[in-house]
């Protein structure tokens, strides 16, 4: 039996800087799984959905899905969760966790601070989507206090949607308590460019980080990284029963 396919489920936006920068992120996993068959879908706004490709997956196969989502929120728990377990009647199926918090990403959010001269006085305010789950809340939370232990700057969590303290708010809460001499800068993080991330950018930070994925530049080795390590946990949870150990290889 063939290494089971991975399925990289991303939010899906109608920003095609945003598509474009996660159709890069799939297209670096599946370089560095030369031997895993690498689909990329989406949970919402486009094509084709995650039904639809694990239904694409042949009855011999299994499927690892890993979701492109920064928090584990509805669409975890439920898109994905149902998907999988429909697919379950048919093959081997598995949802991984999110892509964060991984301290990982802390190391990526510190080097997009330093790329906008981030210094020791200045505030961060940790910009997420937000989500009605407190799950998805309390992951943000936990990825607020990594980055904080790994800048060793303030650090204050606001939200774009759903959840509370709401961005602009969290920008001025910030702005109200600075150092002296300091500013509020924003990190972004979201994982791709888009209508999120624009108001991100309107959020009124004296600087604003690029997303994740900026759309220019090759996905960040770190975003790969975590990618391929929950596909290969799910892998050896599986105790091999079903792929051989010579193909537990990237």
């Amino acid at each position: 039996m063939t290494a089971p396919e991975l399925v990289l489920a991303s939010h899906g936006t109608s920003s095609p800087v945003g598509q474009a920068a996660v159709a890069q992120l799939v297209a670096a996993v599946a370089d560095a799984l030369p031997r895993v068959t690498v689909l990329g879908c989406h949970v919402d706004v486009e094509t084709p959905d995650v039904p639809t490709t694990l239904d694409r997956i042949a009855d011999d196969s299994a499927a690892v899905v890993v979701p492109l989502l920064l928090s584990a929120g509805f669409h975890v728990y439920v898109d994905l969760a149902e998907a999988v377990a429909a697919a379950r009647t048919r093959i081997p199926a598995a949802v991984t966790p999110a892509l964060g918090p991984d301290v990982r990403l802390a190391t990526l959010l510190a080097r997009r601070l330093a790329d906008v001269g981030l210094e020791p006085a200045d505030t961060v305010v940790l910009a997420a989507a937000g989500s009605t789950d407190p799950r998805a809340v309390a992951d943000c939370e936990r990825m607020r206090r990594l980055l904080a232990a790994e800048i060793g700057n303030p650090v204050t969590l606001g939200f774009v949607s759903a959840a509370q303290p709401e961005l602009r708010a969290a920008v001025g809460l910030a702005r109200r308590d600075l150092l002296p001499g300091g500013r509020v800068v924003v990190a972004n993080y979201l994982l791709a460019p888009g209508h999120f991330s624009d108001r991100v950018t309107a959020a009124g930070g004296d600087r604003t980080t690029l997303p994740l994925l900026d759309g220019t530049t090759p996905p960040p080795a770190e975003l790969v990284d975590i990618v391929v390590d929950r596909y290969l946990a799910q892998r050896r949870s599986w105790s091999l029963a079903f792929v051989p150990s010579t193909q537990l290889v990237r």
